[in-house]
């Protein structure tokens, strides 16, 4: 099978496939060779231009030596080809004809996907033994010996209109079987290409996906840290909350002897009674801001405990996904794997 030489993008462009790209030529000339030898006809394969492709199988002396010899001869055998060749083309199948020189010939198009791109030629035989008359007066009308152009006639070979339709039909069945097994392995590898670009991507985006969460999950341990430094903080606080707490207490308690002493004192203690109401009073101010304090603290506790847990959610979250993320990309891997056997196996 040839080898695959069309991009991924274009391999349904059959604009731009030749018959050389589609068909071993070497395999095609064997066949071609054999067959020809097997059945007794002659044949060639030619491109959509009438180029060969390959080398002629057993043409008969009759067309070689006599018919292509003249100028005149060579121009009437390549307008009935051309003749045959549109007319197979038009049909999409073999095309049976009689030449200008009388013998039987065949145009076998060589079809893709209902697009031309070669031609195989054949016949060079006859269907019934030659009126020898008829080949005098073409002799004649191309320049050439008429008794070496009869005897030349006299051995070509005869085969029933039977016979060679069924060999244009196996030639036609053998050579659009092989362009269309070219077309599908063509259209396979393409497939396997795109579908292996595919997985490349996705390998790459989960890569980098891994590699985020991989961040995430180590930025969400530090961020669970610095609440754990904020929660510590706030026990901090609160020892300082009752600590001052006390220093109120004590305060009020020395506010409360002072007046007790400045009514003691009579007229004397006034000033320092005002004082001491004041002392009281600061230590009153003091408790209830200590007590919002402490209401501040503990919604901050409420709120950091919280955090901490949808931080260990978070973490517990974005490390699973790490991990299914990797058995993933590990998938990805074998589809990888896979894909490169199968576009292998559409170029062989």
């Amino acid at each position: 099978m040839k080898e695959l030489k069309h991009s991924t993008e274009d391999f349904n462009d059959l604009s731009k496939v030749k018959i050389s790209e589609v068909i071993d030529i070497d395999f095609l000339q064997k066949f071609q060779d054999d067959f020809a030898t097997g059945i007794g006809l002659a044949s060639v394969t030619v491109d959509l231009e009438g180029k060969p492709v390959t080398e002629p199988s057993r043409y008969t002396r009759f067309c070689m030596d006599f018919t292509h010899s003249t100028e005149v001869g060579d121009k009437r055998c390549a307008e009935s080809h051309r003749k045959g060749g549109e007319e197979a083309a038009r049909t999409g199948k073999p095309y049976i004809y009689e030449c200008h020189a009388g013998l039987i010939d065949f145009a076998v198009p060589i079809m893709l996907e209902g697009r031309q791109i070669g031609t195989i030629l054949g016949g060079q035989i006859l269907s019934h033994s030659p009126e020898l008359d008829k080949y005098e007066r073409i002799a004649k009308e191309i320049g050439v010996k008429s008794e070496s152009y009869v005897e030349a006639v006299k051995e070509v070979k005869t085969l029933t209109v039977e016979r060679i339709e069924a060999a244009a039909n196996v030639l036609w069945t053998v050579a659009n079987n092989m362009t269309k097994t070219w077309y599908d392995q063509h259209k396979l590898g393409g497939m396997a290409r795109m579908l292996n670009d595919n997985i490349t991507q996705m390998s790459a985006t989960m890569e980098q996906m891994t590699a985020s969460a991989s961040e995430v999950s180590d930025n969400q341990v530090k961020l669970n840290e610095e609440i754990q430094s904020v929660s510590s903080l706030t026990e901090k606080i609160d020892e300082v909350i009752d600590f001052i707490k006390e220093i109120a207490d004590e305060t009020r308690l020395l506010g409360l002897n002072a007046a007790i002493e400045a009514a003691k004192a009579g007229d004397a203690g006034l000033g320092f009674g005002v004082v001491a109401q004041e002392i009281r009073k600061l230590s009153n101010d003091s408790k209830q801001t200590v007590n919002r304090i402490k209401e501040f603290t503990l919604e901050i506790k409420k709120t950091v405990a919280h955090t901490v847990k949808m931080g260990n959610a978070t973490t517990t979250a974005t490390q699973q996904q790490a991990a299914a993320i990797e058995e993933v990309t590990a998938n990805l891997q074998d589809i990888t794997s896979l894909s490169d056997s199968l576009e292998t196996l559409a170029s062989n």
